[in-house]
């Protein structure tokens, strides 16, 4: 038998072992495939349809920076699974020493071994991403929404790229995991797997302490949300507290409260619970490190996933601008009803009702701005709000136009009672009634919220010397704004910027979320593939944990056999223990994820919950079923002899 013989049987011989190493480079290898393909696709070169060159630039960027994310997370798995596999054949190294393995032998059957498996999951995961490329392609268009899709095209670059890459750093495991080979002990590596493992114990106080970090986390998080200081201090320290109270939830609370329920002698001797829970607490003492990867990692993918989704909400684009289209008029325009019509005569030819408001702007001496209390009202009015009112020309209004305005106001900031305007040489003092953190008049005031007086307060007012005459801003709601984009790209093109124009057409709503959808979809993107690949490597993890000990749990479960259960108590203890192994890290991470879209939704003025539902539903179904595949494979191994043999 050849050298590369014995490689090549020792991976099939333990291909059970290597399914979720290969399955899971593979799977990130098909990932990093479809970010070349994206990245090097003709279409996706330039400019984007209805997009600016900038988007563009933010889309390779982000691809290429998933890429290397993918690349860096690749390494690590890898490294990780590969240093775990070679743990479970210490024994077979122990016999090959035995017969005459030389140290130089083993280096090198380990590197051949790896590099077989690496070579095969660069084949499969790149004939993978071709066979769903234009599936790929198809998805990406309707994310990106361009109406006239990505066309397929052969990827040659995303072939030869993909396959260096990852070829370099198969290589670069292989050889750095070959020279991790340094016990040569045959005895100790024998016995390595029959050592008797200490009682696990716990620390009462840690088991505390994970919960106090973890509601510290969660409420610096809401309170990050709430203030809306957004003080990147408290986020990280919110975020540094979970993921740390994390941690000792599955070293110390976990096994603290299993050893709570064994200290009861009416659970702890209630039928196999004895067994169950005496090999779960050893399980996840064992296995504490890669429950809490699993379970961060996890967070990070739904948290990731689910924001971005929301993201794409044109809710999101609404909410610092409520109009479909915003036309102002410059002084001296004399086409100002005719291209107001021209508006809404294009509007009402798709078939869209509209209300249309209008309003001016004046600014006092000091910098304030004001504006009068009829076109606010005529704002109002279509956009819902109540009308309201000034007793006398004292008393004045503020309201937000920023989202930064609205926040200040909802939280008492910069909200004098009273506020002092100079115009010409009249010096006046406004009783400030009320402040309103609703964006009805849509103009930017800069840090101080828009002033509504009377309409006589406002009539009185000159005009500065930088001011050549008064502009009047015209706005038009429309409540199914989404569809008007041909009417959006109708009426730009009859309203052209120059420089020679009386008037300005601001980009139409729908044109800006549109933007938005590319911009956040390239986004979207970039986290649900990086997301699938995480949830992948965390489910690869839980594998890797469980078939590695797989020899070991054979033994012990045929002794326990032994006693007198049957092979339906026994397929019970193993279901329990296994349940708690992959849905306790995948509860944990949903956990985290609520309280951060709860935390989202503070900052928003929509739903967020409904991506979030369905982001979950899913995840948890994929869970379920690879649970019940996991679960049926091990215990059929592991009960394949019978218990009392």
């Amino acid at each position: 038998m050849t050298f590369r013989k014995l490689a090549l049987l020792n991976v099939l011989r333990n291909k059970r072992v290597y399914a979720a190493h290969f399955l899971s480079s593979a799977f990130s290898v098909m990932i990093f495939f479809t970010y070349a393909l994206l990245l090097f696709h003709p279409q996706l070169q330039g400019q984007l349809e209805s997009t600016s060159a900038a988007i563009s630039r933010l889309a390779s960027m982000g691809m290429t920076l998933s890429q290397i994310l993918i690349f860096i997370f690749s390494f690590l798995f890898l490294m990780y699974s590969v240093g775990s596999y070679l743990k479970t054949r210490t024994k077979e190294f122990g016999v090959l020493i035995m017969h005459g393995l030389s140290p130089k032998q083993q280096k090198s059957m380990v590197f051949t071994e790896n590099m077989l498996i690496g070579l095969i999951s660069v084949a499969a995961g790149i004939a993978a991403g071709l066979v769903f490329s234009k599936l790929i392609l198809l998805i990406s268009a309707d994310l990106l929404a361009i109406e006239s899709g990505l066309r397929f095209y052969l990827p040659l670059k995303a072939i030869l790229l993909t396959a260096g890459i990852y070829i370099v750093l198969f290589l670069l495991i292989s050889r750095f995991t070959a020279g991790t080979l340094t016990k040569r002990d045959p005895l100790a590596l024998l016995q390595a797997e029959d050592r008797p493992k200490a009682e696990p114990k716990a620390s009462r106080p840690l088991a505390l302490l994970a919960l106090i970090l973890m509601l510290t986390g969660y409420g610096l998080v809401f309170y990050f949300a709430s203030d809306r200081d957004f003080s990147f201090i408290v986020l990280l320290l919110g975020v540094a507290c979970t993921v740390i109270g994390s941690y000792f939830l599955f070293a110390q609370l976990s096994v603290w409260a299993i050893g709570k329920f064994k200290s009861k002698p009416s659970v702890f001797f209630k039928r196999t619970n004895l067994i169950t829970l005496s090999e779960l607490a050893y399980r996840v003492k064992d296995n504490a490190t890669m429950l809490f990867m699993v379970a961060i990692v996890s967070a990070v993918a739904f948290t990731g996933i689910g924001t971005t989704m929301a993201l794409r909400s044109p809710g999101l684009t609404e909410m610092s601008n409520p109009y479909a289209f915003s036309y102002t008029s410059l002084p001296g325009n004399e086409q100002e009803e005719e291209q107001v019509r021209l508006i809404g005569s294009e509007l009402e030819a798709d078939g869209f009702e509209y209300k249309m408001g209008s309003f001016s702007i004046k600014y006092t001496e000091e910098g304030s701005a004001l504006a009068r209390l009829s076109d606010y009202n005529g704002l109002a009015a279509a956009l819902g709000y109540p009308e309201e009112r000034l007793a006398n020309d004292n008393q004045a209004l503020g309201v937000a136009t920023t989202l930064t305005q609205k926040a200040n106001i909802e939280h008492g900031r910069r909200t004098p009672p009273t506020l002092r305007i100079v115009t010409g040489e009249r010096d006046s003092i406004l009783d400030m009634q009320k402040y309103i953190p609703h964006i009805i008049v849509p103009y930017d005031t800069g840090g101080n919220p828009l002033v509504i007086v009377t309409d006589e307060v406002f009539d009185r007012i000159p005009l500065q010397e930088w001011e050549t005459g008064e502009e009047r801003s015209f706005v038009f709601r429309v409540s199914d704004w989404e569809q008007t984009r041909d009417a959006a790209n109708r009426i730009q093109a009859q309203l052209p910027y120059t420089d020679e124009a009386k008037y300005r057409l601001d980009r139409p709503l729908v044109l800006q979320w549109l933007e938005s959808i590319q911009r956040n979809g390239l986004i979207l993107i970039f986290s649900v593939l990086v997301g699938i690949v995480f949830f992948t490597f965390a489910a690869s993890f839980l594998y890797l944990r469980l078939f590695t000990d797989l020899e070991r749990d054979r033994r012990h479960y045929r002794m326990i056999g032994r006693v007198g259960l049957s092979r339906k108590e026994l397929g019970g203890i193993m279901t329990r223990q296994l349940a708690f192994m992959f849905f306790l890290p995948i509860l944990l991470a949903f956990v985290h994820s609520t309280m951060a879209f709860i935390a989202l939704q503070m900052l928003v003025e929509f739903s967020v919950f409904g991506n979030a539902v369905i982001l979950f539903a899913v995840f948890a179904l994929v869970q379920i079923v690879y649970f019940l595949i996991a679960r049926w494979r091990y215990v059929d191994h592991i009960l394949r002899t019978k218990p009392g043999t």
